[in-house]
């Protein structure tokens, strides 16, 4: 029976592996024409009406002409790494065209894996080629008489807007290395919610922080962060010590985000004690910008219904939650989200919970608790997301981070809400965008719709993700991969129920 259960676990981790993230621009279908420029519309009594969310019809064109600027010389796809890889994926369907700012990230991190590779016994990322106990004395006599021991080579930072591929080309490169380093590739929100766990626990210690650098260190000396960006004061302060410690100790960071490095905690309250971890990111870290003008998320068929639009839908939702557990009946449930702490889900069943807006959002609920929702319940109904501004700023932020975790644990979104998500946050405005703006000469003459304009660069820049994110979370392809893993985890869980 253990024969038996294998080859449907091996087929997890290929599925696994092959989907990861084509949020910049995993299309499996190669010539698939995307929907038609149309819009289905749900009219219910009265002046209700439900807009379903669809976009235009994209053509998904073939991959590298012979006369783009993009195309990939022949000597550089005969080396192994991120690059040849790439090309294999787009000769076999599995990626659409990359754009020239792509592959030239695609240089970069290929540059950055020829690095690697040549230096990897400087590096000590064999974890084998050091017998654990070593390192561990090695960790122990650097405490004594401590000494830098910077890696010889630069870690890399990639930025740019949503949608342009970070994330699939960061997972694209950490693939290729050799399974036997010690590597590591997580979420920012996870790795600080890692951090802040282990500092509790080194609750005491003369620095922690040291300790906790020693420990990641020792895990991993290649440390891949996807979505890079500080919003907490907290995290802030603790970075700048973090990474001192962790770059003293060998550790190469590659990592993606939205903002360039001296965009980072832009307006934060004690930024002046943040600029240094600025200073030694782009010390340690070569930066580059992904400049494209294409959002691959985008680039998806039109979904069947999993997000509304509309006021008093409560029933729809009910009705399609209800579709989604079946048999089973929904209750009130309790589930244990981080360190003890439990979360009150109002209604689940079936790997499915329900909540309203504000009994996720406007509650003091952070990154950890929809983490641990997440590992509980593959399936989140949200009824009566608002439109942000001012009055509600804080409720999405939350929201905010909520899709975000969710997007990482590609969970199912089924919601209704006021607006598109564009519309959402149509009210959330950076400072660039509000100086922009046709000044009022005086408070009486502003208009009554822009009282509750918002003036927020993190969230203004925090918006275009977020929206992005929920294009691609209610596309076809999103959808149908989401139920086809479900389906493989059952047979999975199955197989070990007859084997036990």
């Amino acid at each position: 029976m253990r024969a038996a259960v294998r080859p449907v676990r091996n087929i997890i981790t290929a599925f696994r592996h092959q989907t990861s993230s084509y949020s910049g621009a995993v299309i499996r279908r190669r010539s698939h024409l995307i929907g038609s420029n149309a819009s289905s519309v749900y009219r219910l009594p009265g002046d209700a009406e439900i807009h379903r969310f669809l976009f235009p019809a994209i053509f998904v064109s073939k991959a590298f002409s012979t006369d783009t600027a993009a195309k990939v010389n022949i000597s550089e796809v005969n080396r192994a790494g991120p690059l040849v890889e790439y090309e294999r994926r787009i000769a076999a369907g599995e990626l659409v065209d990359g754009d020239a700012c792509q592959v030239g990230t695609l240089r970069e991190l290929q540059r950055l894996y020829d690095e690697i590779v040549e230096s990897a016994d400087a590096c000590r990322l064999d974890r084998y080629a050091v017998p654990e106990k070593t390192i561990r004395n090695q960790w122990f006599w650097s405490r004594l008489m401590p000494q830098s021991s910077y890696s010889p080579v630069k870690g890399l930072y990639l930025y740019g807007g949503v949608g342009t591929g970070k994330t699939m080309l960061m997972d694209l490169f950490f693939d290729q290395l050799p399974g036997n380093w010690r590597k590591k590739r997580i979420h920012f929100h996870d790795f600080m919610l890692n951090v802040h766990s282990r500092l509790q626990r080194h609750k005491g210690v003369a620095d922690p922080l040291e300790v906790v650098a020693g420990e990641i260190s020792d895990e991993a000396i290649l440390l891949c962060l996807d979505e890079f960006m500080v919003t907490d004061v907290a995290d802030a302060l603790i970075l700048n010590r973090l990474f001192r410690h962790l770059f003293s100790n060998g550790v190469i960071l590659v990592a993606t985000s939205n903002r360039g490095p001296d965009n980072l905690y832009e307006g934060g309250l004690q930024r002046d004690l943040f600029l240094p971890f600025i200073a030694t990111l782009k010390e340690r870290c070569v930066a580059h910008e992904i400049g494209s003008a294409v959002d691959y998320r985008k680039l998806t068929s039109a979904e069947q219904g999993f997000y509304f639009i509309g006021k008093d839908l409560s029933g729809i939702l009910e009705q399609k939650f209800q579709q989604l557990i079946g048999e089973h009946v929904a209750s009130p449930q309790v589930v244990e989200v981080v360190m003890g702490r439990t979360l009150q889900v109002p209604f689940g069943a079936n790997g499915c919970a329900y909540f309203s807006f504000e009994e996720l959002c406007d509650k003091p609920l952070g990154a950890a608790d929809y983490f641990g929702l997440c590992k509980n319940f593959h399936t989140l109904a949200l009824e009566g997301v608002p439109k942000f501004g001012l009055h509600n700023r804080t409720a999405a932020y939350r929201f905010v981070t909520l899709v975000d975790v969710m997007y990482e644990n590609r969970s199912r979104l089924l919601c209704t809400a006021e607006g598109s998500p564009q519309e959402l946050f149509e009210n959330i405005v950076t400072v660039s965008d509000a100086q922009q703006m046709a000044p009022r000469t005086s408070s009486r003459s502003r208009r009554n719709d822009d009282l509750d304009l918002c003036v927020d660069n993190e969230l203004g820049f925090a918006k275009d993700r977020t929206i992005s994110r929920l294009t691609e979370m209610n596309s076809k392809e999103y959808l149908e991969q989401h139920a086809e893993e479900r389906q493989l985890s059952q047979e999975v869980a199955n197989a070990d129920a007859v084997q036990a």
